[in-house]
């Protein structure tokens, strides 16, 4: 087993972990462990909350849950050697929920409106829950019957640490986006937070002035973060800019599955649990494989770990609004719509409005850009593989037949099929 490097108590929250974890980002945070390029080691995790989320019945606590500590994170990781303009590549070897009794569930939550809210939020502004139960590859859940399906698992939220100049711009232009309409709710963007901000061994004076500087971790960045890839799984191999001296890896926020887009926000089987991971250095590798454009992001080798699903129903999206209103090449309205479709058409099989919206965040749904130059309508689809459902999902009236049966096609306005009739040929 490969060394432990970052220990986390699930029944601890981060701040009373032995070493405490971080929920910011900012160069500044201290190291929590140090590793060579060439090792394997284990993180563990907590949940993305904080362990703020119980295994029952009630929504309750996705509906109050606090999102100043969210999300929780272990490390960072100093890796020595790694210098600014280095790439730090990053193998995946495992993850895992937690090995204790009773340790094997996770959750879905769909967050209010008025906390946090979620890709549908205004069709859907009340918290709702689900529970999984993990059990090797599959979740099955009491809130969702009938469907269960093999996880994807992966870490929503892995990156390195930012440089201080490339902190500055993100807190500028966030800023500039939540000027254009402070009063939103849901919020544009979250400014720096002092409030439950968590620093790892930071006390006094460093302690307020990173607090006021450090982003927040919700959203992806160049740096990767918050990018909720399900294929980023076991078997992958990422590569990532290096920043700051020693990178300073940080990670959390592990899933279990995730469609694409996890639409609900918390839409991912979130779990606790560890990561096993493997790290190499490529010196200057940032200028040797064009990764220096100023929003260039990580980019990562895919690892062979996927579900053999192979039949899917496939609902499709263009970009205009319920109102009939027309989008120019929209990906987000379009995405929207097939989401609405997909649930509107999963309604008719039995579900409800919230089970059919945390399947399509929690299932491996393949969400794919199907078309972006046809003006004025970008088109999506989204992938739903059929087999994790234990009752019927295509539709079921549709007579079958042989190719012999087929009837023969007739003009427009003919009352009755006209058949065709084929002379022989006289001798």
């Amino acid at each position: 087993m490969a060394e432990t490097l970052f220990k986390a108590d699930v029944n601890k929250p981060m701040q009373d972990q032995e070493v405490p974890g971080h929920n910011r980002w900012h160069p500044d945070i201290p190291a929590a462990a140090s590793t060579d390029p060439g090792t394997d080691f284990r993180i563990e995790c907590l949940d993305w909350t904080n362990g703020q989320v119980r295994n029952d019945d009630s929504a309750d606590d996705i509906r109050d849950i606090d999102l100043t500590p969210c999300h929780v994170l272990s490390g960072p990781i100093h890796i020595n050697g790694a210098e600014p303009g280095d790439l730090l590549v990053v193998d995946i070897l495992a993850v895992e929920p937690p090995s204790g009794s009773g340790e094997q569930w996770g959750y879905t939550g769909i967050f209010s409106q008025q906390n946090g809210g979620g890709f549908l939020t205004d069709v859907y502004p009340d918290a709702h829950k689900a529970i999984w139960d993990l059990r090797g590859l599959y979740a099955t859940s009491r809130h969702v019957p009938d469907v269960e399906f093999v996880g994807i698992r992966h870490p929503g939220l892995i990156g390195c640490a930012p440089s201080h100049d490339l902190l500055a711009r993100w807190n500028q232009r966030e800023q500039a986006l939540i000027d254009t309409d402070p009063d939103r709710v849901p919020p544009l963007a979250l400014p720096p937070l002092q409030q439950n901000a968590l620093l790892g061994t930071l006390s006094g004076s460093e302690f307020e002035r990173v607090a006021g500087e450090a982003v927040r971790t919700i959203p992806p960045r160049e740096h990767g973060g918050n990018v909720d890839i399900k294929d980023l799984t076991v078997g992958s191999r990422i590569y990532f800019p290096v920043y700051v001296e020693g990178a300073k890896l940080s990670m959390g926020d592990l899933h279990f599955s995730q469609g694409d887009g996890e639409i609900t926000f918390c839409g991912a089987i979130e779990m606790a649990g560890h990561i096993d991971l493997g790290v190499e250095l490529i010196k200057g590798g940032m200028e040797k494989y064009a990764m220096n454009r100023p929003t260039h992001m990580p980019m990562f080798e895919l690892g062979h770990l996927q579900p053999r699903y192979a039949s899917f129903l496939v609902f499709e999206g263009v970009g205009v609004s319920e109102d009939n209103t027309q989008h120019y090449l929209d990906l987000t309205v379009a995405y929207r719509q097939a989401c609405l479709n997909a649930i509107e058409y999963l309604k008719t099989c039995g579900y409800t409005d919230e089970q059919a919206y945390i399947i399509i965040g929690t299932a491996p749904i393949e969400g794919r850009v199907s078309g972006i130059v046809d003006i004025p309508n970008a088109c999506v689809s989204i992938y739903i593989p059929t087999e994790i459902f234990k009752r019927p999902i295509v539709p079921q009236d549709v007579p079958s037949r042989v190719a012999r049966e087929a009837q023969l096609p007739h003009a427009p306005g003919d009352s009755e099929i006209r058949e065709t009739h084929v002379q022989a040929p006289q001798s």
